[in-house]
């Protein structure tokens, strides 16, 4: 793996980390806003699926936006054949496909993982 290579790939973990903290913002913010959850008495776990979907849906359009964006960019840079081009390429490439990846994975991953985690968390307030 080259330095290039190495470039491209820290630079793909600084936005699927911006992905997964602004997901986590959203979906702690629709927990809060969810009327069933704020009360141990009413809480079902239907509700919590239904905040932590709302919450994602949110993030798909915009989500949707910035890969498409990034990838449009990118795509120039990694068939670009001028001077520097070879350098260049090899830092789209890991960033190309990871922009693929990343928001499945906060789309669908880290909305599961918090579900997991918030029920084990209130899991004594909510028996």
């Amino acid at each position: 793996m080259s330095v290039a290579t190495g470039t491209g790939f820290i630079a793909l973990a600084g936005v699927a980390a911006e992905f997964g903290v602004v997901m986590l913002m959203y979906l702690r913010h629709a927990i809060d806003a969810h009327p069933e959850l704020s009360r141990k008495e009413t809480f079902t776990p239907e509700g919590l699926d239904e905040a932590l979907y709302h919450g994602a849906v949110l993030r798909v359009r915009p989500k949707a936006m910035t890969v498409a964006v990034i990838i449009a960019g990118l795509l120039p840079i990694l068939w670009g054949t001028g001077a520097g081009s070879e350098v260049m390429s090899r830092i789209a490439a890991p960033m190309i496909g990871g922009m693929i990846t990343a928001p499945l994975l906060s789309l669908f991953i880290i909305p599961a993982a918090y579900k997991l985690i918030w029920l084990r968390r209130h899991k004594k307030s909510v028996s």
